[in-house]
């Protein structure tokens, strides 16, 4: 998985093609505080396949009367997009799902089984507000679990509220709820205390997932500066169990 090179002392070298596959972004047109438009779209598609990923998995936020998306609107902002990105990459594929708020209106749809996963396990990609834990957390991953699906928790390292109790983060993720952290916190993009702790949960064996999280130009561009950052690329290489690779069979 790492490539060796030589120079004055060995480097292990973590190259971002080796993440293979994106499940966590924003791109899709005109759906939430991500991509406005299609051209947006196409530029900052471009700018992952550029960067070496090989597939995209688009996940809108799905946040009540703020972002009320659903499989059929995801399903036709994606729809329009895919003929434009194959004009310039013949073949292309990239699949959708969503990134869901943990409110009572998500076990809801939860109940009704009206839930977009993505891989063959199932994945469901899920986040809570930045100011405070959502107190329905573990009914979400217990009943997503028995309902045949397989919780992911989007960029832990960002709740602030959970850094003082580091010990959760492991709670949650014994709980059966994976943990993906956004590979921007890694060149201190949100601050440097969620560096430190997403560098802190690489180094726990807590991290499954890598996701960019990217909504616009700005994290593009951040993107390719974390692309040549010898430390961000260092704890890359950490995560020992990285599932991203695997989602590449599935397409």
């Amino acid at each position: 998985m790492f490539s060796i090179f030589t120079r004055k002392k060995k480097v292990t070298t973590f190259l971002l093609k080796e993440i293979c596959v994106d499940m966590h972004n924003h791109i899709l047109p005109g759906l939430d505080d991500g991509s406005p438009d299609v051209e947006t779209s196409l530029q900052l598609t471009e700018g992952l396949l550029e960067l070496g990923y090989q597939k995209i998995i688009s996940t809108p936020h799905i946040l009540s009367d703020l972002y009320p998306n659903n499989p059929v609107t995801i399903a036709a902002a994606h729809k329009i997009l895919i003929p434009e990105v194959r004009k310039l990459h013949e073949g292309y594929e990239s699949k959708f799902a969503a990134e869901y708020m943990i409110d009572f209106e998500f076990e809801d749809l939860l109940r009704k089984r009206e839930i977009l996963s993505f891989g063959n396990d199932k994945y469901v990609l899920i986040e809570m507000s930045y100011l405070m834990e959502s107190p329905n957390l573990r009914n979400v991953i217990f009943g997503l679990l028995t309902t045949g699906y397989l919780p992911v928790l989007a960029h832990p390292e960002r709740y602030g509220y959970l850094h003082y109790k580091f010990s959760d983060y492991e709670l949650i993720r014994d709980a059966g709820c994976d943990l993906q952290v956004n590979i921007l916190s890694l060149i201190g993009y949100y601050g440097g205390d969620s560096q430190k702790i997403a560098e802190k949960l690489i180094d726990q064996g807590l991290i499954s997932w890598v996701g960019t999280d990217m909504h616009h130009h700005n994290h593009l561009n951040a993107l390719r500066k974390l692309a040549t950052n010898k430390r961000a690329l260092k704890y890359l290489a950490k995560i020992k169990n990285l599932k991203n690779p695997v989602l590449l069979q599935n397409f």
